[in-house]
């Protein structure tokens, strides 16, 4: 597990080079939230690495698929071994830019997250809204977007199909602190 987030955290360096102004967390959090006439179903991850570079407000994240923990075990076991694929595909990567960035301060505007998200080794654009604290001690980014599994190349079979939504909601809160070699 320490040689795969060294791994990690070398991938979010070469997409957001180190130096003074950059924030960090480890522990920022995500979920997703599927909901259907028969089930909801959502599921939390509290170890999320992302990277900030203040400069510029360029963005990179990285999720183990893996560290997804979900209410009902099976539930945990169908998504890693039958949706996603955790094995082929350990991880969900974004790399972006916030748009707003520099106007960015502690009355938390709202800012425009743009970028590529890659999930399941597929690769989309997408955009989202999300809310931002920015001092120098600290940069929270919160919010959320939909994303539709199928763009993703993630099959659902046809016997729990409808137990699963088309479009989920992710949810993110990353705390980033002030990155010190």
């Amino acid at each position: 597990m320490k040689l795969l987030n060294i791994l990690l955290f070398s991938l979010l360096c070469s997409a957001v080079s180190f130096g003074q102004g950059k924030f960090l967390t480890k522990k920022g959090y995500t979920s997703f939230f599927s909901s259907t006439p028969i089930e909801d179903i959502k599921a939390d991850n509290n170890q999320v690495l992302s990277i900030i570079d203040s400069s510029t407000g360029t963005i990179a994240i990285s999720i183990l698929m893996k560290s997804f923990m979900f209410e009902k075990s099976l539930m945990q076991e169908h998504f890693n071994e039958n949706y996603v694929e955790s094995d082929e595909y350990p991880k969900a990567i974004f790399k972006g830019q916030i748009i707003d960035f520099s106007d960015a301060n502690e009355n938390e505007p709202t800012v425009t997250i743009v970028g590529d998200i890659t999930i399941h080794g597929i690769t989309k654009k997408i955009e989202a809204k999300g809310k931002i604290n920015k001092t120098e001690e600290s940069i929270k980014l919160t919010g959320d977007f939909p994303i539709k599994v199928a763009d993703f190349g993630i099959k659902i079979p046809s016997i729990v199909s409808n137990n699963i939504a088309k479009t989920i909601k992710v949810t993110f809160e990353l705390d980033h602190k002030p990155y010190k070699k």
